[in-house]
């Protein structure tokens, strides 16, 4: 065991590569999904349940905190469809080099970004 080394605990000072911020957001991504499903689960049966929870329900959604946390569902699946899609197509052979990786995670980056813009534009 080398004593000698240095060690750097303060994430904020390591300059993380665009492959590790994508790989590392596209998990946060996932976290932020887990708990959307909720929420869509929950609207899908208060729609379902009857006309008058149907109304309750659109009048929620016509508040700005609620379609602010509709988006961000759907920026999330965006996202992490996107970058699963990057996953497979990386699991096939291609972008696996150094430079590939970087290319292709910038590309996914602005296919996530068109998609999570519409989603907003869909929302509001």
């Amino acid at each position: 065991m080398n004593d000698k080394r240095p060690v750097n605990l303060d994430l904020t000072t390591i300059r993380f590569p665009i492959t590790a911020i994508v790989s590392i957001t596209h998990r946060a991504s996932g976290v932020l999904l887990y708990a959307g499903i909720a929420v869509l689960l929950w609207m899908l049966q208060a729609s379902l349940q009857s006309e008058a929870s149907f109304s309750e329900l659109k009048e929620v959604l016509a508040n700005p905190l609620a379609q602010f946390i509709i988006w961000v569902t759907l920026a999330a699946l965006a996202y992490h469809l996107v970058m699963g899609v990057r996953h497979m197509i990386m699991d096939l052979g291609y972008g696996e080099s150094l430079e590939g990786g970087r290319r292709g995670a910038q590309l996914a980056i602005v296919c996530a970004v068109i998609l999570i813009v519409l989603a907003g534009v869909w929302v509001w």
